[in-house]
């Protein structure tokens, strides 16, 4: 009989966890090993839980009879407690980061973590459960996400940014984007923003009318697109805040787009010198301060400079680590290893 696994819960939309669930279940599927989304489907081998699931009698039902459960954990929520949201949202956060804690304590037989900056956020703010864990980086198929030539423009530098959304809290990452475009343009360089995700009408109008950029909205946008929108691109302006693996950083590296940020979150662990720039937030980032914006021009005017050599080496950090093939060999091993 063929390997089979639990993958719990069965996300929908957009996101990251979508996003991983999707190109996980290809990757198992493809070496032989079943999936199933119900914990009610038995038999299985093992269970991974992505984030947290409310089914938790049905995963302590299949704690007790000893099948292997695998943690998947992100990042906690954490805005709610530093900008004003509605009471519901905020009870939302609180709720989900005790639903994912418990997990993690009493139910969890091993955990992996997105990144170093993961495991580190985790066991400050609830403990170390003294369980095994990995580290394990989210991947990106390599033969999907490659460099190519179409679509860059020539006569104008473009600075793509890719979020899920830009807004419910997270409009700073759009202003600090036009910042820092606006910042490349006072020294001549002749730039574009393109941002991609969700963003409101208001914001849009806002926007438009506080900037001479050219600002290009192109909305929420089908993963099969995110490819050509990468190799259509300069620079990649990674606009979240403590992020623990974000996508569009490894899916832009595997395509040779070299990558902008803060030191937030595990943002160093993925850029290093030789494939972008990762300047100081020059604020608390904690508590959601005003960034130094301007820290990260001179860093990204050195990255234009040599944009062939970043992009080489971005494509190379991408085939060394962030490989689909390893990421899926990694959480097989954690699995039924």
């Amino acid at each position: 009989m063929p390997e089979r696994i639990c993958i719990v819960p069965r996300v929908s939309g957009v996101g990251g966890m979508v996003s991983f669930l999707h190109k996980f279940s290809v990757g198992v599927q493809a070496r032989g090993v079943q999936v199933t989304n119900e914990l009610s489907d038995t038999p299985y081998g093992a269970i991974l839980v992505i984030g947290g699931t409310r089914e938790l009698g049905a995963l302590y039902a299949a704690h007790r009879r000893g099948i292997r459960i695998v943690q998947r954990l992100d990042g906690l929520n954490w805005i709610h407690r530093v900008r004003p949201v509605s009471l519901k949202h905020s009870l939302r956060a609180e709720y989900g980061n005790l639903l994912l804690s418990m997990i993690r304590r009493f139910l969890a037989d091993r955990i992996v973590y997105q990144s170093g900056f993961s495991h580190t956020w985790w066991n400050q703010r609830f403990g170390n459960p003294g369980k095994p864990f990995s580290v394990i980086y989210n991947g990106v198929d390599l033969a999907a996400y490659a460099p190519g030539g179409e679509g860059r423009p020539a006569d104008i530098c473009r600075l793509l940014v890719v979020e899920g959304s830009l807004g419910g809290g997270y409009e700073d990452g759009l202003e600090n984007a036009v910042r820092l475009g606006e910042g490349l343009a006072a020294r001549g360089w002749p730039l574009e923003v393109q941002v991609v995700g969700e963003v409101s009408e208001s914001l849009k109008t806002a926007w438009m009318a506080k900037t001479t950029l050219a600002l290009r909205w192109s909305g929420l946008v089908r993963r099969e697109e995110i490819p050509a929108l990468d190799r259509s691109a300069h620079l990649l302006f990674s606009a979240d805040v403590h992020p623990a693996c974000p996508n569009s950083v490894i899916e832009a590296l595997a395509c040779g787009l070299p990558v902008l940020a803060f030191d937030t979150g595990s943002l160093m662990e993925l850029v290093t010198p030789d494939v972008g720039f990762v300047g100081p937030y020059g604020s608390d980032a904690w508590k959601l301060e005003r960034p130094e914006v301007a820290g990260l021009v001179p860093g990204a005017e050195q990255v234009l400079k040599d944009w062939a050599t970043f992009s080489r080496a971005a494509r190379a950090r991408a085939e060394r680590l962030f490989g689909l093939e390893e990421m899926v060999n990694h959480y097989l091993e954690v699995l039924l290893g």
